[in-house]
C-alpha cells in the first residue's frame, strides 16, 4: 500500500464471511495494529490422522463400499484394517 494512500477503516460488521474474506484479501492486517489482540490458545489433539498412498482403484472401491454401508471411508478403512490385522482398540 502506498504511503500516500489513506488506510480504509475496517467495517463495523461484515454481511457475510465472504465479504470479510474479500476485505482481508485486499488489505494488510499490519496496517491495523490496534484492531487485534493476542490471545492464548490451548488445544488438545484428540485423534491422529495418517496419510498413506493407495491405488486409485482401491480408493474408489473403499468409497463405494463405504457409501453402500452408510459409513465414512475412514471408519470403513479402520474396520477393515482392524479385522485383517486382528487388533482391537
Amino acid at each position: 500500500m502506498s504511503k500516500n494512500k489513506p488506510i480504509e477503516p475496517i467495517p463495523e460488521e461484515f454481511a457475510t464471511c465472504d465479504h470479510a474474506a474479500e476485505f482481508w484479501d485486499t488489505h494488510d492486517t499490519t496496517h491495523y495494529p490496534g484492531a487485534f489482540r493476542t490471545v492464548k490458545v490451548v488445544s488438545e489433539l484428540r485423534h491422529r490422522h495418517y496419510e498413506i498412498p493407495i491405488a486409485p482403484d482401491l480408493a474408489e472401491a473403499l468409497r463405494a463400499r463405504a457409501r453402500r454401508r452408510g459409513v465414512s471411508v475412514s471408519h470403513l478403512t479402520d474396520q477393515l484394517l482392524r479385522r485383517n490385522l486382528h487388533t482391537t482398540r
